[in-house]
């Protein structure tokens, strides 16, 4: 049950229950508790959670919560089991090294299968997970700004997910502060925008450059500014993957020609909508089975995002929640 009212949330599919904080509702430890209890008394109320044979907790837990969720299940199933990432049987494939998750027996009463401390190893892999670096560019005015703060609040709002971190190679003054000041203030954030903003030289070029090569997170998102230049050209050199956002489809064709230049995989190309009243979304047939494959050929993501204003919460518009799960699933390949 992912419901963003909620400082810890909890999904379950199938037979796993998955777990989490919720990192754009921070809180202290009573308040988690209390919404730990709430979301999972909600689950068993409405009959999601209904107990069986055996449910698998996967997911962050603080020593609280682990007594929370214990208490609850213990009496609704035979077995309850918590991952430990460390373990589980480790394989190589083409496509990189995989690891099958596997969970420890921490209570157990009725079942004539396990025990306490028994392993229970799943046919669900664990990738070896791989950084990612996206540029967002496209001709200014498309809402590229307000696309990456709608992108990095969905991300963080996605139970399990890695974090999303941000790189401003364009001096325009929309730092990372910016969007927030704007929602409290939109007289001191426009002042302060002006205040800092130059112009992208190629000293800067080469210093955004670095932050771009030493970026070491799972996800690496890297706002850039809107024109197509050499300067431009040295700070996605060192990227991987690229989103072009546009309001205007004619300029797709360039953009495109500019990222396959670099050897940018295109994992997305958005037509920004300023009137449109909802988004359209199309996902490549089969992308999660064939994600590298499709990649050397088309975008995986396509359609349009409607109405990328300032001072709205854009991370629940369908395109910006795709984009979210293609990204966070590119660091599982």
């Amino acid at each position: 049950m992912q419901n963003n009212m909620y400082s810890y949330q909890m999904t379950l599919e199938g037979e796993v229950l998955r777990v989490g904080f919720n990192r754009t509702l921070p809180a202290q430890g009573d308040r988690i508790i209390k919404d730990a209890l709430e979301v999972l008394n909600q689950m068993i109320d409405s009959g999601q959670i209904t107990g069986g044979k055996r449910i698998l907790i996967d997911g962050a837990q603080s020593v609280p919560v682990a007594y929370v969720l214990s208490h609850k299940l213990v009496h609704l199933y035979e077995i309850v089991a918590v991952l430990d990432p460390k373990l589980g049987s480790k394989i190589g494939t083409p496509t990189g090294a995989i690891r099958y998750k596997t969970y420890i027996v921490t209570s157990a009463h009725g079942s004539p299968e396990f025990k306490v401390g028994d392993l229970v190893e799943t046919k669900e892999s664990q990738n070896e997970r791989s950084p990612i670096k996206v540029v967002l560019c496209g001709p200014p005015q498309s809402g590229k700004s307000c696309l990456r703060e709608g992108l990095k609040q969905s991300i963080l709002g996605t139970l399990g997910a890695p974090y999303p971190y941000v790189i401003t190679a364009c001096p325009d003054g929309e730092g990372s502060w910016y969007q927030k000041t704007y929602e409290q203030n939109q007289e001191l954030a426009t002042d302060n925008k002006y205040c800092q903003r130059s112009n992208v030289t190629p000293e800067f070029a080469q210093e955004a450059a670095q932050w771009v090569k030493n970026a070491n997170q799972l996800i690496n998102i890297v706002d850039v500014g809107g024109k197509i230049t050499p300067e431009n050209e040295t700070i996605m050199q060192p990227a991987s993957h690229a989103v072009i956002l546009a309001g205007d489809t004619t300029k797709f064709a360039e953009w495109e020609e500019f990222c396959q230049k670099l050897n940018l995989k295109i994992v997305a190309k958005i037509h920004s909508q300023l009137d449109a009243t909802e988004d359209e979304v199309i996902l490549a047939d089969d992308w999660k089975q064939n994600t590298n494959e499709l990649l050397e050929t088309a975008p995986l993501l396509t359609g349009s995002v409607h109405r990328l204003e300032r001072a709205e919460d854009l991370s629940t518009r369908p395109m910006i929640k795709a984009l979210a799960d293609v990204l966070i699933h590119l660091t599982k390949c």
